[in-house]
């Protein structure tokens, strides 16, 4: 009698319990005996798995599962769900995905994005999370990768041409809003129709801006207005009134309502450098002349919506002037916001300043606990990462 003997139920002996985590992706390997098959119908808990895309590719009833809202929510609901940074950098072989667990990993997890068409997209695209489906909305296509897989298929892309846009995720469908010159169409995309449709029309054209959600309400943060178009309704005055700075004021959508909120600033002006939504808050790191500030917008309608909090600033050089060549982006994971360096140099801008000071790479990552209120060091990204996206990933 062999070692993979069958009970009487039909399954192989050689099953193994669940991980501790009771999540499924970190289930362990297959049996290696070709002769026994790995995935039996009716597959239980106690059954072996190496992971979800194996499983989805082996068994339809477990793909469909798998993809269910119903599946999500109940991961949810017990604890289950993992939250973790995603980027993806843009080169000319294609694409370049990684992802880091703040506080649990030590390294960045990269991988090649597998697909076909990357035409269309760039280092301006912007990326939207929905679970574990990242959206990569490029100026004219959008993909979706799956962060478990690696597997990435085009979506339909947007109506209106933009670049350097807003883009946010309310309530399960994703919001765009700026970066054109013509239009200041505020554009919805539904993932199940896999449709995008205008909403309504911002009050301001602004390019170069940030995108945020919180509590049912889009926020399109700082940016340039570009002339004073505004409703698709260009007057003659207008029209030549050329670019103004609207960096440090951000505009309000209420979406279910349908309507425009009364526009906010930052308190003492100052240029959006990044900005991003955590828990029930906007966190907004703005660049005044040679120094930077970090900012909380109570974002919960609930209790004290539209307060402004300043809190303590990133531990970067002081006395520097930001400038193009040098870009973050930020993005909350659960109690945290994380702040990275996605292009440039500190360096270099400490140098053209005539100053010495040395050993601030690239990429860099620090980390604020929205609990306490402290900085600290993340891991910094990988070399070969540059011109990343980035978003928050709940595995």
């Amino acid at each position: 009698m062999g070692s993979n003997h069958k009970k009487k139920d039909g399954r192989s002996s050689e099953t193994i319990s669940r991980s501790r985590t009771g999540n499924l992706a970190d289930y362990t390997k297959f049996p290696t005996d070709s002769s026994e098959p790995s995935v039996q119908p009716g597959l239980d808990t106690s059954s072996e798995v190496t992971s979800l895309p194996a499983v989805s590719s082996v068994c339809r009833r477990w793909s469909e599962l798998i993809d269910s809202d119903e599946f999500y929510k109940l991961r949810r609901q017990r604890g289950l769900l993992r939250f973790g940074v995603f980027v993806v950098s843009f080169n000319d072989y294609g694409l370049l995905g990684g992802s880091y667990e703040v506080g649990h990993d030590s390294y960045w997890r990269m991988s090649s994005l597998t697909g076909d068409a990357y035409d269309g997209l760039s280092s301006h695209a912007r990326l939207a999370a929905i679970g574990r489906w990242v959206y990569i909305i490029g100026k004219t296509a959008m993909l979706r990768c799956d962060a478990w897989t690696g597997v990435v298929m085009n979506r339909a892309k947007m109506s209106v041409l933009r670049k350097k846009f807003a883009a946010a995720v309310v309530n399960g469908k994703l919001y765009v809003a700026g970066g054109s010159t013509r239009t200041s169409a505020v554009e919805e995309y539904d993932p199940k129709r896999n449709l995008w449709r205008v909403v309504c029309h911002a009050p301001r054209m602004r390019y170069g801006c940030v995108g945020a959600a919180v509590d049912g309400v889009l926020f399109v943060i700082g940016g340039l207005k570009i002339g004073g178009v505004c409703n698709d309704a260009p007057s003659r005055a207008s029209a030549g009134s050329g670019v103004h700075v609207y960096a440090s004021s951000m505009d309000l959508y209420d979406v279910e309502a349908r309507r425009w909120l009364r526009s906010r600033s930052i308190p003492g002006g100052g240029c959006v450098v990044a900005a991003c939504s955590c828990r029930d808050s906007i966190y907004i790191l703005a660049s005044h002349a040679v120094e930077l500030s970090f900012w909380k917008f109570h974002g919960s309608r609930r209790v004290g919506f539209g307060e402004w909090c300043r809190l303590k600033s990133p531990p970067l050089p002081t006395q520097v002037r930001l400038d193009g060549t040098v870009r973050f982006s930020c993005v909350g994971v659960g109690e945290k916001v994380v702040l990275i360096q996605v292009m440039g140099c500190i360096d270099d801008l400490l140098r053209r300043s005539g100053r010495s000071t040395r050993g601030v790479k690239d990429a860099l990552v620090l980390v604020y606990d929205t609990r306490d209120g402290e900085w600290s060091r993340g891991v910094d990204m990988p070399d070969v990462v540059r011109r990343a996206a980035c978003a928050c990933v709940e595995w």
